[in-house]
């Protein structure tokens, strides 16, 4: 399923339930611009008055610190509303990305490394707030301050404000330039973090193969390549960050000097520009103001560029396909009589669209009936499993669940339809009663009582120091009450299937057949299927289901 949302939907939804702080955040930057264009004027009655011999009145001087000290308040609010405006939206934004992994398909972590998903929801997340608080927002506060700014200059003199008129487009057109080479920089910044992400817990997780197979040189080499690919473009974009600045403050001097040398001209120059002593103090400040902001702008584009590379990363995933659910079609498999409880029908299936796992795979499986799949390592035993459970489509052909396509059973219902197995424990941070009902709230504490009880752990969790209570790993349980913990957790929400992996495996005899004792009570009533011949030899299954590696011709 195609999503549309994008990051400018996330935003506007965030925006919409935080109205009052988006007004006072404008209200705040509206004041501090304002109040920042009183002391110049001020000065330059100051300035006029000393000229003309006059003296300064003490409430003129209170109005310019007065005026000073509010400016400077205004700001620090701003800087503080900009940052608790960002800290709002990445926190919405982490949200809804968290809530769009958990409705992707398996196939997506195939595809995607875990550190390019890592860094996805760090790296290209803490860019998208410096697109906020040291981005967007401060530079159209700066850019606001400038337009006011250049509206006072003109209105005081007409030359220094044409100059000024002259000179921003000049500024526009290189500070274009300099935003298209940043943004390239950053992009490969990017790609470079994001391949160092990867490869760091390939490594580790590999490291005994990569020691066996001496290959440490090498991969410390990739490593090095990955980071020097990563310092190269941050070399580029810290190099136009650098040139940018001094080049603004040269402008700035280069405007101050032609403006000081036309007034002192006389005649016609002098009254184009049109300036008194103490208005030329003034203007002087104010050009100092215009290239203040111009420069922070510079910085901020830094920023915004490389929150580009990200909110495209970020767009990226926000539109990556969906696993379909839809509770019409549960509402038809409930109601569906007479068709198997399991079908495959004519099913293809590849992880990477080139090695065949399943090839025209066709069986089903009525209600109640147990069933051993055999076969060869990547013959595709669980595969099918996996199939069954959603986690994947298949490429041709159809997996059906009581008549309904797998893929598409809501994520709330599963664990109602199927009770999962595996070779291995996995344990959960929490208590023992939370490993067994997996923080689900429909779970009571007599169906978890009940599940273990059923397989014969009840006795063992009771002893503990704190009972169902005991944090996990304070119970210290032997390898096979793990495994007997694992089916308590599978048949804690009662499902009507029951899917085992090899979950004898790893055992002695005398586990094995208590595990094997506490399947039989498990499994009454239920459609069992099953990845083991141990268990088949065990349990008796109606039925053995063959499986061979597809020949590739």
């Amino acid at each position: 399923m195609k999503t549309k949302n994008n990051l400018g939907i996330i935003l506007r939804r965030i925006l919409s339930v935080s109205k009052l702080m988006t007004m006072l955040t404008v209200i705040i930057i509206a004041g501090a611009i304002l109040t920042a264009l009183f002391p110049p004027l001020i000065l330059e009655r100051v300035i006029d008055n000393l000229t003309a011999g006059q003296q300064i009145l003490f409430n003129l001087a209170l109005l310019y610190f007065g005026f000073l000290a509010l400016s400077g308040l205004l700001e620090a609010g701003q800087n503080v509303m900009i940052t608790v405006f960002g800290q709002r939206i990445t926190h919405g934004l982490r949200s809804e990305m968290c809530a769009k992994l958990h409705r992707l398909p398996a196939s997506y972590f195939t595809r995607n490394e875990s550190g390019k998903i890592t860094s996805r929801f760090v790296n290209d997340v803490d860019v998208v707030d410096s697109l906020f608080t040291n981005g967007i927002i401060s530079m159209f506060a700066d850019t606001c301050k400038v337009v006011s700014i250049l509206a006072v200059i003109f209105y005081k003199s007409m030359g220094l404000g044409l100059i000024m008129i002259l000179v921003t487009p000049i500024l526009f057109a290189m500070t274009r330039l300099f935003q298209k080479k940043m943004l390239r920089a950053q992009l490969d910044n990017r790609v470079a973090i994001g391949k160092v992400n990867n490869h760091l817990p390939e490594t580790i997780r590999n490291i005994r193969m990569i020691q066996t197979l001496f290959r440490q040189k090498y991969m410390e080499q990739k490593y090095d390549d990955y980071i020097q690919e990563s310092y190269r473009a941050m070399d580029k974009s810290n190099l136009y960050d650098s040139v940018y600045s001094p080049i603004v403050i040269f402008i700035g001097s280069c405007v101050i000097a032609v403006m000081m040398i036309g007034s002192s001209l006389g005649g016609q120059v002098q009254q184009f520009f049109g300036i008194t002593v103490g208005t030329a103090v003034a203007m002087i400040a104010y050009v100092g103001k215009v290239f203040e902001p111009l420069e922070s702008i510079g910085m901020e584009i830094q920023n915004i560029q490389s929150a580009v590379a990200g909110v495209k990363r970020i767009n990226e995933f926000l539109r990556e396909p969906e696993r379909e659910a839809t509770d019409a079609a549960l509402d038809k498999m409930s109601e569906s009589n007479n068709i198997p409880c399991i079908c495959f029908d004519h099913v293809n299936f590849s992880y990477d669209n080139e090695s065949i796992v399943l090839n025209d795979l066709c069986f089903t499986v009525d209600d109640g009936e147990t069933v051993t799949f055999t076969g060869r390592t990547g013959a595709g035993k669980s595969t099918i499993f996996r199939l069954l459970l959603g986690l994947y489509q298949p490429d041709q052909g159809r997996v059906l669940v009581n008549g309904m396509d797998a893929a598409k059973i809501p994520d709330v219902q599963k664990r109602k339809l199927f009770g999962y197995v595996e070779q291995s424990f996995h344990a959960v941070p929490g208590t023992v009663a939370e490993q067994i009902s997996l923080y689900d709230p429909a779970i009571s504490r007599e169906q978890i009582e009940n599940a273990a009880k059923l397989v014969g752990l009840h006795e063992n969790i009771v002893s503990l120091s704190k009972g169902y209570d005991t944090p996990i790993e304070d119970a210290a349980f032997s390898q096979g009450q793990l495994q007997l913990l694992s089916i308590a957790r599978a048949i804690a929400a009662s499902p009507k299937i029951m899917l085992l992996d090899e979950i004898t495996a790893n055992l002695d005899s005398d586990t094995e057949n208590r595990i094997i004792e506490a399947l039989e009570h498990a499994s009454k009533g239920r459609t069992v299927l099953s990845i083991s011949h141990r268990l088949h030899e065990h349990t008796g299954s109606q039925r053995i289901i063959q499986l061979d590696i597809p020949s590739i011709l």
